[in-house]
């Protein structure tokens, strides 16, 4: 088994549980994208369903699907608000996902309801980098190859 360095941009906040991440871009809309271990454990994206914008979602809850080579899993909301925005492009090739996760592979722009509050639950700044070395740990003793 080989240690991974992965890629986690410090300019974006992670939901350490779901492996989603998240970048506040203007006001209250935020991306939404899977993060490099949520990638590498679901493996290669064949399949992205995502629910409609205008969509009031919940932290937490499900906002999506990945159908990928290894598994099939939820995407959760990362902060509750209304979905504004979907990345059909992601949706008819998921492959974007696989090749860009951090940039043209975002898949829905949320309008946040409460970003103050929310997004300190988030991890970024001074807890990310032992976040990561705590999952890559956890990774490897799970049998992933990270």
């Amino acid at each position: 088994m080989s240690k991974k360095d992965y890629n986690f941009p410090a300019d974006l906040h992670y939901d350490g549980k779901n492996h989603m991440w998240v970048k506040k871009e203007n006001d209250n809309i935020v991306l939404v994208g899977i993060d490099a271990i949520g990638l590498d454990t679901l493996g290669d994206l064949a399949y992205i369903t995502l629910k409609p914008e205008g969509t009031i979602v919940k932290k937490g809850e499900p906002i999506g699907t990945l159908e990928a080579a290894k598994m099939t899993g939820d995407i959760f909301a990362p902060v509750s608000g209304k979905i504004s925005a979907v990345n059909a492009a992601c949706v008819e090739n998921p492959g974007i996902v696989n090749d860009d996760h951090y940039g043209k592979g975002w898949m829905v722009a949320i309008d946040a309801s409460d970003w103050s509050t929310e997004s300190t639950a988030l991890i970024s700044g001074e807890k990310l980098q032992p976040w990561i070395e705590a999952e890559t740990h956890r990774m490897e003793t799970q049998g992933f190859d990270a």
